[in-house]
């Protein structure tokens, strides 16, 4: 995570609700075969244990059972030009929001995986309403018993919370609201979006 003390995010009920909305991350793990990578969606079981299923086929699924994995969740990102500050002596930069959760992994039993996967399906049909929300009792009799045969379930038993918010919180609000559109005009409206929406620091008006 940045080492800027200005960039660190310390309000846990946001950063989960952050993690929610994304609803996607990267695992990372260390293997016997080296370091290893899966991106998938997940759901929240409780205030500290995610949820997610793999391919029984990745790279990562047999050696994840009680080894500890970093799951990455990343939010918008985008580069920052110096002109659109408005004051000189500035720099490049990439503005991003990220999330890292460290924790034990452990792999679930048969009706924790089924009740992870209808709660994932759920929760994402949900998002698309009015549409009528979508459920495996549409699929033929015996499909969704057959594909659950192809995906194994683990959760992940968050032990440390870290994350960065670089949204240019070490710039006045004047400066910061410029660079912001200046990356909206350039097409980037989900990171100008968080730009504007950083609570004002003490003494900003």
């Amino acid at each position: 995570m940045h080492p800027n003390a200005a960039f660190r995010w310390d309000d846990r009920e946001a950063m989960r609700a952050f993690a929610v909305e994304i609803g996607f991350g990267m695992l990372f793990l260390t293997t016997p075969d080296g370091p290893r990578v899966a991106h998938v969606p997940f759901v929240f079981l409780d205030e500290d244990r995610l949820a997610f299923h793999l391919a029984r086929g990745n790279a990562i699924t047999k050696h994840l059972d009680g080894a500890e994995a970093l799951f990455v969740i990343n939010g918008p990102d985008g580069y920052i030009s110096p002109d659109w500050y408005g004051i000189p002596d500035q720099v490049p930069t990439w503005n991003y929001v990220a999330l890292e959760l460290q924790g034990i992994a452990r792999q679930m039993d048969e009706a924790a995986l089924i009740a992870q996967a209808d709660a994932l399906s759920e929760a994402n049909e949900r998002r698309l309403a009015p549409k009528p929300v979508w459920t495996r009792d549409k699929m033929s009799d015996g499909l969704f018993d057959k594909m659950l045969r192809g995906i194994t379930g683990f959760e992940l038993g968050i032990t440390a919370w870290r994350s960065t918010v670089k949204l240019g919180q070490n710039k006045s609000a004047e400066v910061r609201m410029a660079a912001a559109g200046g990356a909206e005009a350039a097409g980037n409206r989900a990171i100008a979006h968080r730009m504007r929406s950083l609570p004002a620091r003490e003494g900003e008006g």
